[in-house]
């Protein structure tokens, strides 16, 4: 990883890997201004004058929560929660594919039938309900060993996710590749053990070049191949 502010070089890629671990919003799709609705209307109902930003994206929304509401008890951040899953589900206004994303997961599924085996997951701060909400609009298939957010005890930027996912892939944690756009995404990917790739779809590119091995402009400046037992992600055209 670079320890420098500047996009991270060409040189990281390719990359080999057992598996990719894959976010959903703001990497597979977009998904930002229904997210930001949603938190900016229970924003303004809880009577504060904070904005959501991109700091906040990548993260839990019971994380976020404690964050913002530092004083608050158990039940009114249980009440908070529950609100902004209302929200969040009821919008779904506006949500796309981000470019890159069939191509590069129908790539991944030819590369799972050569290696006979599964090569990539989504990990996702969603709970599964929001996100069958979300990827519903996708039309494209739940893959196997999908993480939510409500499967696990500790979201991103804690490891956990990630090491789920590993484990769900059958792939030692330090052979995924985790594919992010927010910098608890990141930080969850590194404490995981994998190698990290940062799209800069919702977060300033000087945030995420520190802790990413690559740093691209979306998933359509990627491409997959198999060789012997491995993927190899590359940047494409390369």
């Amino acid at each position: 990883m670079t320890d420098s502010q500047d996009p991270a070089p060409d040189t990281a890629l390719p990359l080999r890997t057992g598996a990719l671990l894959l976010d959903m919003d703001g990497t597979l799709i977009d998904s930002g201004p229904a997210v930001e609705r949603s938190w900016n209307t229970l924003l303004r109902e809880l009577g504060t004058d904070l904005r959501f930003g991109h700091a906040h994206h990548g993260m839990p929304a019971r994380r976020i929560l404690a964050q913002i509401l530092p004083e608050a008890s158990e039940a009114e951040l249980d009440a908070a929660h529950r609100r902004i899953e209302e929200l969040e589900m009821q919008d779904v206004e506006g949500i796309v594919v981000l470019p890159g994303t069939e191509r590069l997961l129908a790539e991944l599924d030819a590369a799972a039938e050569t290696l006979g085996r599964t090569s990539w997951t989504i990990v996702t701060s969603c709970t599964r309900p929001l996100f069958e909400a979300r990827w519903s609009r996708t039309g494209l298939p739940v893959p196997d060993g999908l993480v939510t957010a409500d499967q696990v005890t500790h979201g991103k930027p804690d490891p956990e996710p990630y090491l789920l996912g590993a484990e769900r892939v059958g792939v030692e944690p330090s052979r995924t590749v985790v594919l992010e756009d927010s910098v608890g995404g990141l930080r969850a990917g590194i404490a995981a053990g994998a190698r990290t790739v940062a799209v800069t779809t919702t977060t300033p590119a000087g945030e995420l070049s520190p802790l990413a091995d690559a740093l691209v402009t979306s998933l359509d400046d990627l491409e997959v191949r198999v060789e012997g037992e491995d993927l190899v992600l590359t940047r494409r055209g390369s």
